[in-house]
C-alpha cells in the first residue's frame, strides 16, 4: 500500500511540475528561425555560413566528416614534428610493465 501510495504522489508531483512549467511559456509562441550572419564573411566562411543557412542536415554531415579528417591530420603533423624533434614513441619501452 505505501509502495502504490508513493507512485500515485510521484506520478502526482510530476504532472503538477509539467504542467507549471509548460503554464510559464504563457501560450503560443512564434517558432524560431536560427541563421548566420552571411553579411560580413567571405570565401570559405561565407560558404560555410550559407551552408548551414540552406541545409542543416548537409551542415550536420559534412561537419561529422570533417573532423575526424582533421584530427588524423594533426595527429600525423604532430607525428612528424615529434619526430624531427627527437621525441620517437614508436620504440619506447612501456614502463607499466
Amino acid at each position: 500500500m505505501k509502495r502504490l501510495l508513493g507512485w500515485m504522489a510521484l506520478m502526482v508531483a510530476t504532472l503538477w511540475v509539467t504542467g507549471t512549467a509548460l503554464a510559464a511559456g504563457g501560450g503560443g509562441a512564434a517558432p524560431i528561425v536560427i541563421v548566420a550572419d552571411t553579411r560580413r564573411l567571405s570565401g570559405i566562411m561565407a560558404w560555410w555560413a550559407n551552408l548551414y543557412n540552406e541545409s542543416h542536415v548537409y551542415f550536420t554531415i559534412l561537419t561529422i566528416v570533417i573532423i575526424p579528417v582533421v584530427g588524423v591530420i594533426f595527429g600525423v603533423l604532430a607525428d612528424v614534428v615529434m619526430s624531427h624533434i627527437g621525441i620517437d614513441l614508436k620504440s619506447r619501452e612501456l614502463a607499466e610493465h
